[in-house]
């Protein structure tokens, strides 16, 4: 690793030390970002849209961030930090069965009404289409990566990965996105 990168990753360790959830609002943030560009990149975009890609920024930053640090908070407190296999098991099934749910909703209706700028009833409709396969898609993921979450990461790293996963899940949520928008256009 060299020096720089080495000084950088100190740095960070630093301030996610000092300000865990400014940290954690602005990797997700950084993340949600470059998951963004590279859906456009793929989706065939020959410039990036530059107001989207701070949307999506903002996603990460007062959404993404701020809920990740605050669950895992709250499933330390209510589990008491164990960590056996056991505990890991109840943590992914909570997880999944409360924030899962919940965090495909919101991250649909924000795309859909906020960085798409689509009116409220093809919003709406869009997801009561696409949600039941989103959530059901996301249930043969993410509890793999909450198990290693908890099982592996440290706490103060769980934001990080979770965001980084994140940004991989996303890609494909927005490109299925813009295929419904580049269809409606064409009707």
């Amino acid at each position: 690793m060299s020096d720089i990168t080495k000084d950088a990753w100190r740095k960070y360790l630093i301030q996610l030390q000092v300000h865990p959830l400014r940290t954690k609002a602005v990797t997700a943030g950084v993340l949600a970002g470059f998951s963004d560009a590279v859906a456009q990149k793929i989706s065939g975009i020959k410039k990036l849209q530059i107001r989207r890609l701070l949307l999506f920024m903002l996603y990460g930053f007062a959404y993404g961030g701020p809920f990740g640090h605050f669950l895992h908070k709250l499933m330390d407190r209510i589990f008491k930090g164990r960590n056996d296999n056991k505990t890991v098991a109840k943590k992914v099934l909570l997880e999944q069965l409360t924030s899962s749910p919940w965090n495909n909703m919101v991250f649909m209706m924000y795309y859909g009404l906020v960085i798409e700028g689509r009116p409220f009833g093809l919003v709406k409709n869009k997801v009561q289409k696409d949600y039941p396969s989103v959530q059901l898609t996301a249930w043969k993921f993410w509890p793999i990566v909450g198990w290693v979450n908890y099982q592996y990461m440290p706490p103060q790293f769980r934001v990080l990965f979770h965001s980084f996963v994140a940004s991989c899940w996303c890609a494909p949520i927005s490109l299925r996105f813009l295929s419904f928008i580049y269809r409606s256009m064409l009707i």
